[in-house]
């Protein structure tokens, strides 16, 4: 950063001395007006003209500007490399990178991840048992095996997600999107709450000759939330 700040106040150096300010002509007529008219004049005169023409002041110019073209390449690069910094995923999970990644068995149980952004990770086998995830997003996301037992997925989006065999035992779907091709297959839906949450025929179907077990939390039976009939 430092080199940056030195970058963005080197606009601030005085021009090329070499450079032509004026037209010819312009340049005679300054030349006249500025010629000194006593020999201690004329002395600070050739000494100021002598240090703008300092090969050193050049070559400090000149690395000033090569230093600036380095700092910027290489900010550029470390912030590339680093998904980190490239990218955050929304939520309250600190710095923490949950968008894009590679999640598998990580632990998230019991944590508080309201509006979480899972989108198109990969969190086979991932801990959410007793997660507040209200609101997270599990778009396009790979949830094979994990588990969610006793978490809360309020209106947790978990379109084109594919959540084949987890464990949602008494965990609470109220309002969740479930869009796509969302899969449920092989998945544990004992105690479940699917309340308001729009399943394809099929799907609820399949999940309906699984149903069992009442919510702990809101009381609802599972069966009596999928419509099963």
């Amino acid at each position: 950063m430092a080199v940056l700040n030195i970058c963005c106040s080197s606009s601030k150096l005085p021009p090329n001395p070499k450079a032509p300010l004026f037209s010819s002509s312009q340049n005679q007529e300054f030349a006249i007006q500025s010629i000194p008219t006593n020999s201690k004049q004329q002395g600070l005169w050739n000494k100021q003209l002598q240090a703008s023409q300092n090969p050193r002041f050049l070559d400090i110019e000149k690395s000033i500007s090569r230093a600036c073209f380095i700092a910027l390449v290489s900010a550029s690069l470390f912030f590339a490399s680093d998904p980190a910094l490239a990218f955050k995923g929304g939520g309250p999970y600190g710095a923490g990178v949950t968008r894009g990644q590679d999640l598998s068995g990580k632990d998230f149980s019991g944590k508080t991840l309201i509006k979480q952004d899972f989108k198109t990770s990969i969190l086979r086998q991932a801990n959410f048992k007793g997660a507040k995830l209200l609101g997270a997003s599990f778009f396009d996301a790979d949830l094979t095996g994990a588990d969610l037992s006793d978490s809360d997925l309020r209106g947790a989006d978990f379109s084109l997600a594919n959540v084949t065999k987890a464990n949602l035992t008494n965990a609470n779907l109220e309002g969740a999107l479930v869009t796509g091709n969302t899969s449920f297959k092989g998945s544990i839906i004992i105690g479940a709450d699917f309340t308001d949450v729009p399943l394809r025929d099929d799907q609820q179907v399949y999940l309906c000759k699984i149903a069992d077990g009442v919510n702990s939390v809101t009381g609802n039976a599972t069966k009596d939330t999928l419509l099963c009939k």
